[in-house]
């Protein structure tokens, strides 16, 4: 008798091992229709980079079958590669994923049996629609007449905030999953901050703070814990340089002539750093005209300053959206003075200094800059 329990326990331990091995992979399986291509590769992300775990040919149907092993106690983030596309997969423990997709596959993917996954799904949707309208509405741009073009920066700025807003919604509603911090850092073409350096410090500790309490072991945290020291390490530099005069600056216009922002002094000056090259400057300096032309008389300036270095994409774009104020270049791009004079990380971005030379306010676009500018002006 006492043989048989001895069978018996031995048995259990294997089979609750077995489990455990079980329970430690990821099953994830799926079709991909519509396409010619017939390889699916499997992306693992992590702290210092990305590289292929894994990958299969479709069979005849457009089936496939993935099985990682040993997935981390936390979800994970991977990536299935598809004709050139990467959806994206948090995975945990357990899961047996079902992943399929019709025609374009970020677009049209549908995902199921990992909630973390399903999450990046609605945000990806969104997004991705958007970046792509926005694409199209920048290629319209180009080809339209002046009184069309208005009308597709206004378009552009209303699709642009859509997406800002369906975004930082998104983060907030979901503040406790990983797929928030995924959201986190998606940023459309010339897009360095989700908002602006004050605001994205809020967005990061709000999910750094839901994600410690909801997944304490996340790798993902100790990511977030080293931006938001670098963010409030930047907001301590703006701080600093707010609390004195504007730093000077000299550049050369599109004839050569030398001109020094202290030229202003004496009207309210926006100090705007920009890039002609950049797929959005149309669209913010269509924008920026508008608020010029209402309030040039009442002794608004601006100093445009560009990080181009190209000379004949720079001249182009001042002499096509026929810029009506100071702009100057030295061709440097991130390398130049003037740049640094300001710590500019992100393009576009800017300083509105007053008639005392105080900076006053910075990063102010559409309504914020009209809103500030009348508290001055009116």
């Amino acid at each position: 008798m006492k043989n048989f329990w001895s069978k018996i326990s031995i048995a259990v331990v294997v089979v609750v091992a077995v489990i455990g091995c079980r329970n430690n992979d990821v099953e994830i399986a799926g079709r991909f229709v519509g396409l010619n291509s017939n390889m699916v590769y499997l992306e693992k992300m992590s702290a210092t980079g990305q590289h292929i775990v894994d990958s299969v040919t479709l069979d005849n149907d457009g089936a496939y079958y993935f099985k990682v092993e040993n997935v981390e106690a936390t979800p994970t983030l991977y990536n299935v590669l598809y004709s050139s596309e990467r959806i994206p997969l948090l995975i945990s423990r357990g899961e047996k994923i079902a992943l399929n997709a019709m025609g374009n596959a970020l677009l049209n993917y549908t995902v199921s049996g990992s909630h973390e996954s399903e999450l990046l799904r609605k945000f990806n949707k969104d997004f991705v629609e958007g970046q792509l309208e926005l694409n199209r509405t920048v290629q319209n741009y180009h080809s339209a007449d002046d009184s069309t073009r208005k009308q597709l920066a206004q378009r552009y700025n209303s699709i642009y905030h859509t997406i800002k807003r369906q975004q930082i919604s998104f983060i907030i509603e979901n503040k406790e999953h990983l797929a928030s911090v995924y959201a986190l850092y998606q940023r459309l073409p010339g897009e360095q901050y989700l908002s602006s350096a004050d605001s994205d410090l809020i967005y990061y500790r709000t999910v750094a703070d839901a994600v410690s309490e909801s997944y304490p072991t996340s790798p993902f945290l100790l990511t977030l814990s080293n931006d938001i020291a670098r963010m409030e390490a930047r907001i301590s530099l703006i701080n600093s340089i707010e609390s004195r005069t504007y730093p000077e600056l000299k550049g050369s216009d599109m004839y050569g002539n030398e001109i020094a922002l202290s030229s202003l002094e004496g009207n309210v000056v926006l100090v705007d750093f920009w890039s002609a090259e950049a797929g959005n400057s149309n669209a913010f300096n269509a924008e920026l005209k508008e608020i010029y032309e209402e309030y040039e008389s009442e002794g608004f300036r601006v100093y445009q300053v560009s990080a181009d270095t190209s000379k004949a994409a720079w001249i182009t774009a001042v002499q096509e959206q026929r810029l009506p104020w100071i702009s100057v270049c030295d061709f440097m791009g991130e390398a130049s003075p003037m740049l640094r004079a300001y710590n500019i990380r992100k393009l576009p971005s800017n300083f509105l200094i007053d008639r005392n030379g105080d900076i006053i306010g910075k990063d102010l676009y559409s309504s914020a800059l009209e809103r500030k500018l009348d508290e001055i002006f009116k």
